[in-house]
């Protein structure tokens, strides 16, 4: 069961609208590195844990939520970001888009270019965020990886989280706004605290490598093929270092 707190997790906030960002910010809303992808993935990836690891179905479904608290600020980033085109109505006579339209040279184009900037926003949701990336393509199921190993699933969560937090620091770099750049310094980093749940949920599963039951040939599993032409691209990898020790290279 879910429970709703009206607050947000933390305390977003504007400096003014900003179309153009809201598009961006768009990817972490419904794109394939957003929150609504984190959030359904774990809450799916939970009922494969249930019975082998409650404590690991335990951690998914708080982390599920939590990313569910995390789309909602990015919705109510990006609605904020659209003040203006989705004000109230005593205020759209005065301040929308169309008034500028008929006010002033050069406004027609500046309206025409916002438009083709996020059509979505002005044609669909009247200035609410849209389930897409930040290039319009629906947000599917196909982001969601969930293989039912839990060595496996958490694995992909390490990387999702990656990034994630990859994805936030990008954004960061198109928005002067300090309290935007507030609220992506707290998504970003609540990316890495997952990151650190989840390597440590993998830790406690020993063996934990290879994924699944089966092991492999140690002939194969222990071998090195050097496909490279360069002689001078050496590693633990190809040096008989590493968990190979006894390896070979070829």
């Amino acid at each position: 069961m879910f429970h709703h707190v009206k607050e947000l997790q933390f305390n977003a906030r504007v400096s003014g609208p900003d179309p153009r960002f809201a598009t961006l910010l768009l990817e972490q809303f419904g794109g394939g590195n957003g929150e609504l992808k984190a959030a359904m993935q774990y809450f799916i990836q939970a009922y494969g844990a249930r019975q082998p690891y409650p404590d690991k179905y335990d951690l998914l479904m708080d982390i599920a939520t939590e990313e569910f608290s995390h789309l909602e600020i990015v919705g109510a980033t990006i609605t904020m970001l659209l003040d203006g085109v989705n004000g109230e109505l005593k205020d759209a006579v005065e301040q929308s888009d169309l008034t500028k339209l008929l006010s002033g040279p050069g406004a027609k184009e500046d309206y025409i270019h916002k438009a083709m900037t996020a059509p979505q926003f002005m044609a669909l949701t009247g200035g609410g965020p849209h389930l897409t990336n930040s290039q319009g393509v629906p947000w599917t199921g196909a982001y969601i990886n969930a293989n039912g190993d839990l060595t496996v699933d958490l694995r992909s969560d390490i990387a999702a989280e990656s990034r994630a937090k990859i994805v936030y620091e990008y954004l960061l770099q198109f928005t002067d706004d300090p309290y935007v750049q507030d609220t992506l310094r707290f998504l970003m980093t609540r990316e890495i605290a997952h990151f650190q749940m989840f390597a440590a949920a993998l830790d406690t599963i020993r063996p934990n490598f290879p994924p699944g039951v089966l092991q492999g040939d140690p002939r194969f599993t222990h071998a090195y093929y050097n496909m490279s032409s360069s002689a001078n691209a050496r590693g633990p990898w190809n040096e008989g270092r590493g968990p190979w020790l006894e390896g070979e290279s070829w």
